[in-house]
């Protein structure tokens, strides 16, 4: 079972890529959950969502605590909370950042699995604006195909009707921009 934990502020689109990467395992035929974890509900508060992706039916209906993936949209967070916490041995941070690897590693202790992605730049140039769920969906699949390409732009596409074609662009261009580095 894949289980991500989506860190981001609200307005970022967080709950709506958890839901996305929900909606795309569902019509490949795998169970599949997404729900949100925040406080009292604003534009920039911290905001948690969670997905659950599996090829068996999902029993449990609990906050994520062991997540394979964690997914950071927003790389303020990082200052904020320990966003690696509960990570499994082999998973995976997907983040946000300009930063290089050894920079990540040396602030923020992580030593995971790390893919990086400069969403913030994507999305400005694909979307328009620095909205950057559907970028980070795009590293996401490319650190770990969780869905395939194909059933995540189909979900994309039915959420985002008429402006879908610039957040497949950037989903599409951050799989192909995404930097893997191993664990140390």
């Amino acid at each position: 079972m894949h289980e991500v934990r989506f860190h981001g502020r609200g307005g970022q689109g967080a709950v709506t890529s958890a839901e996305l990467l929900a909606h795309a395992a569902i019509a490949e035929g795998k169970s599949a959950q997404a729900f949100p974890s925040f406080g009292p509900e604003r534009r920039g508060a911290p905001v948690i969502a969670f997905s659950r992706v599996s090829d068996r039916p999902i029993r449990m209906r609990t906050a994520i605590q062991e997540p394979t993936m964690v997914t950071i949209l927003d790389p303020s967070l990082l200052r904020l909370a320990k966003v690696d916490q509960g990570l499994q041995p082999n998973g995976t941070v997907v983040l946000n950042t300009s930063k290089s690897p050894d920079e990540i590693r040396e602030a923020f202790g992580i030593r995971a699995r790390l893919a990086i992605i400069d969403a913030n730049h994507i999305a400005r140039e694909e979307i328009g604006r620095v909205i950057t769920n559907t970028t980070m969906l795009g590293a996401m699949i490319a650190a770990t195909p969780i869905v395939t390409p194909e059933e995540l732009e189909h979900a994309l596409l039915k959420r985002f009707g008429r402006i879908a074609k610039k957040n497949i662009s950037a989903f599409r261009r951050a799989r192909k921009e995404t930097h893997i580095h191993e664990a140390v």
